[in-house]
């Protein structure tokens, strides 16, 4: 009788272990990686090295906005490939150009400087309220508790968390942090040295928490009464995830008398219709996975950062603006910011019907469009022997599920889908998010 061999362990499993040794020995462990090793993707899916297949409703950190492996991108990278990859900032390049005029015209009159992600368009930022108040001794900016800026040593300076700044002291001087949406503390932390106040219109790693009306138009008064510099960082909320361009003209989309009472504000509607900050960064969707971060200067100081006072090797590639005009292309003729809109405000209702079906396990919905969150009932039964937080034990059970979010802290969950997540992909997220809370109820 032939001796029947029996059947070796699969190839796909021994794929995750090697790119995990391969990762234990050799990467900094700077990150607390889940359990999954992933191979490629299509549309809002991914799969992992042993072909389970995943909702990608995390999409990078709010960085895919298309989704993974889309064409119009990959043509893009090969198209301009042929021609020009990168040259350095000493010459002119027409993909460069042609993508700072749309972004000014997305945002107002200005002008853009380009370079490579999120925490070096905020390292800009900084550097324009220095310059803009260094002959006046001015130099401190103030922003908001919870907020997230990056990881540099003046990013992490700038961020409002504590447990960001651990065992990188001293910080880098010149920020301090005031509770965010509250306008009378602004107004009363302001100080000699106060140059500018940076912002989040909505604070994604804080908790998806966006800011009011009221609160952006006061500040932008305030600013300028007190000749202050109004910052914002887009670089998670913007391009189009809140279903505008960037998340303040949303936030004040048909504002017409929320200021009347604001010092500064005569005519309703009028601050809300005309309302810009005076420096604006961005990154993540802006290239769609490419690595791409800029920062948007308002008018009158567009030219404070002349030449020799900022700079990049790497900024501003001729393949890098291909791809982020590629992208603003493919939005528009899809309509994709209506998209995020619409299923947004459904997703978000989805979530609030949860909260109503299963109070012991979800309390709220927050966000609006595209950057959601999913707020955790305090002391969830089923989390409690665990010494992780709840959301990172409910994002662990969405992955057995087939799900991919991102935590916020420690009660809130993060869904940042692909701005073209279809209905029915929609449908088959909340479906399973409500699996798994069924399951905690």
């Amino acid at each position: 009788m032939k001796e029947i061999v029996p059947v070796p362990p699969a190839i796909v499993r021994n794929d995750y272990e090697s790119i995990r040794e391969l990762f234990t020995k050799n990467v900094v462990p700077s990150y607390g990686r889940f359990e999954l090793a992933l191979s490629h993707g299509a549309g809002s899916y991914v799969f992992d090295v042993a072909g389970k297949r995943y909702l990608d409703l995390g999409t990078g950190i709010a960085v895919c906005c298309l989704g993974h492996a889309h064409p119009a991108i990959t043509e893009a990278l090969v198209e301009q490939s042929k021609k020009l990859i990168h040259v350095s900032n000493l010459y002119f390049t027409e993909p460069q150009g042609r993508l700072a005029a749309e972004l000014v015209k997305r945002i107002g009159p200005g002008k853009v400087f380009f370079c490579n992600s999120g925490a070096e368009a905020n390292e800009g930022l900084y550097k324009l309220a220095r310059k803009f108040g260094h002959d006046e001794g001015r130099f401190e900016i103030l922003t908001a508790t919870n907020s997230f800026h990056g990881r540099t040593l003046a990013g992490i300076a700038a961020t409002g968390q504590d447990k960001v700044k651990k065992g990188f002291e001293p910080a880098v001087p010149g920020f301090r942090h005031i509770p965010f949406n509250d306008l009378e503390t602004a107004r009363a932390a302001i100080s000699p040295a106060t140059v500018a106040i940076l912002i989040e219109g909505v604070q994604g790693e804080g908790g998806v928490t966006p800011a009011t009306p009221e609160y952006l138009l006061g500040l932008r008064a305030l600013c300028d009464e007190k000749k202050l510099l109004l910052l914002m960082d887009g670089v998670q909320c913007g391009h189009y995830r809140t279903g505008k361009f960037q998340s303040f003209q949303k936030i004040l989309e048909g504002e017409v008398g929320q200021a009347s009472s604001l010092s500064g504000l005569d005519r309703q509607g009028a601050c809300a219709t005309n309302f810009l900050p005076d420096g604006l960064s961005m990154a993540k969707s802006l290239g769609g996975g490419f690595p791409i971060g800029a920062f948007w200067v308002r008018a009158p100081y567009q030219d404070l950062l002349n030449a020799g006072t900022h700079g990049t090797t790497y900024g501003g590639t001729p393949l890098a603006c291909a791809v982020a005009l590629k992208i603003l292309e493919v939005i528009e003729q899809e309509k994709l910011a209506e998209q995020a809109q619409k299923l947004g405000a459904w997703l978000k209702s989805e979530i609030e019907r949860l909260a109503k079906t299963y109070p012991t396990v979800v309390k709220s919905a927050r966000g609006m469009g595209f950057i959601l969150g999913i707020e955790l009932a305090e002391k969830i039964p089923a989390f409690a022997a665990s010494d992780k937080t709840p959301a990172l034990q409910f994002v662990n059970r969405l992955h057995a599920a087939g799900v991919l979010t991102v935590p916020a802290g420690n009660q809130i969950v993060r869904l940042l889908p692909a701005l073209n997540l279809k209905p029915q992909e929609a449908g088959e997220g909340i479906s399973k998010v409500e699996e798994v809370v069924k399951s905690l109820a």
